[in-house]
């Protein structure tokens, strides 16, 4: 698989109180996205932690797919329940479609085109 799509899943810290449950929601989601990858419905998955920097964004998971695929596991029940335990759970939670490969080159010719270049 190439891929083209990539969704990538931020956030701040976790909310106070819900550390417990913050800690299991990574356990949880890093089994959830190793079996998509071994299943063959990514590509990849990089979990980055990030030292102190006065910012609001101290980790991410950033994921690479086919962007078709992505679009259909971002719709399943699996996912949306992760989207929303991290909600609660972390925040400055935020989860973003992105573009790599071939993919950044389709979206780059057509804000090319758009700007008239």
């Amino acid at each position: 698989m190439a891929a083209n799509g990539a969704i990538f899943i931020g956030w701040n810290r976790p909310v106070p109180g819900k550390e417990q449950q913050a800690m299991k929601l990574w356990q949880d989601s890093m089994e959830y996205f190793e079996k998509l990858r071994t299943e063959g419905r990514i590509e990849s998955f990089d979990p980055v932690l990030l030292t102190a920097h006065g910012g609001n964004l101290n980790g991410f998971v950033f994921i690479k797919g086919d962007q078709q695929e992505l679009d259909k596991v971002r719709r399943e029940d699996s996912f949306v329940e992760n989207v929303i335990k991290g909600g609660i759970y972390l925040q400055d939670y935020g989860v973003v479609q992105g573009f790599v490969g071939d993919g950044l080159a389709n979206v780059f010719g057509k804000w090319s085109k758009a700007i008239g270049a």
